[in-house]
């Protein structure tokens, strides 16, 4: 379950984006800003890997509004633990996570004080990017990797637990480029009570604290709504057998779209 935090601010914006480099446009780096009330808004960005990340999200970031953008390298389970590293997250506005894998990154900070840290901070108002293999683990239940493909089979997706900050959704990333619609069915299949989201590169998903869904960017973002299903074989399929699925609802929210959960409703046009 997401942390309850102080209680004495509203939660804060979680933005899953679908790859690391093509979507830091100036237009979503706008919309990032916007979500900061300060006028000095700040940043930091945590490179969850074992190898250094090269990007250009701070440079951008920076030429778009944001006073400061700091830089906070998680290498190994110690740096995870750092109080120093704690320290420079609470300045921040908006934390970005970014990182390859999505099973590399819950390895490194699962558990960790950094994970408590970002769990803490969104509950209290700090807005939590996900980028790349980032996107997957702001949800509860992580997307770990899978078979590329659109035909959802019984052993087609490795499940992980990720940093729990929605229990609400399940994220994929680089998603119409890879084909990832069939382990993002799977996933479902495993967890029908949830949201499948699947992100293009180059799209940015705002989840507002009221669960509204919008989109900006150059792709879409394709949600997978299990919420009137009517039969699932997950639960009598056989290793590797394709799984049916009848009830399933499919939504496209390109740029400017926005999806409230609550009614499941939506707008072509985001005010």
């Amino acid at each position: 379950m997401p942390s309850k935090g102080s209680g004495e601010f509203e939660r804060g914006y979680i933005v899953p984006i679908g790859g690391c480099e093509n979507w830091i446009s100036p237009e979503v780096c706008e919309q990032l800003r916007g979500l900061c009330l300060s006028a000095q808004a700040k940043a930091s960005i945590l490179n969850i890997s074992e190898q250094e990340l090269e990007h250009q999200i701070a440079p951008v970031l920076t030429d778009n509004g944001f006073v400061e953008c700091s830089v906070i390298n998680i290498q190994n389970r110690q740096d995870a633990q750092n109080s120093d590293n704690l320290d420079k997250m609470q300045a921040a506005d908006i934390l970005i996570i970014a990182g390859e894998r999505p099973l590399q990154i819950s390895t490194l900070i699962g558990g960790t004080l950094i994970a408590k840290q970002i769990r803490k901070l969104n509950a209290d108002g700090v807005h939590v990017v996900g980028t790349f293999g980032g996107a997957t683990i702001l949800s509860e239940h992580m997307i770990a990797g899978g078979q590329d493909g659109t035909t959802p089979t019984q052993n087609g997706v490795t499940m992980a637990p990720g940093i729990g900050l929605t229990n609400r959704f399940m994220v994929d990333y680089h998603f119409e480029q890879q084909g990832r619609l069939g382990r993002l069915l799977t996933a479902l299949s495993y967890n029908p009570f949830t949201l499948g989201i699947g992100i293009d590169d180059g799209t940015a998903l705002f989840i507002s604290p009221k669960d509204e869904l919008v989109v900006f960017g150059t792709g879409a973002a394709t949600l997978i709504d299990p919420s009137n299903l009517q039969y699932s074989s997950m639960g009598s399929a056989g290793s590797g057998d394709p799984i049916s699925l009848f009830g399933l609802q499919m939504h496209i929210l390109a740029q400017g779209a926005r999806f409230t959960c609550e009614n499941h409703s939506y707008d072509e046009h985001w005010a």
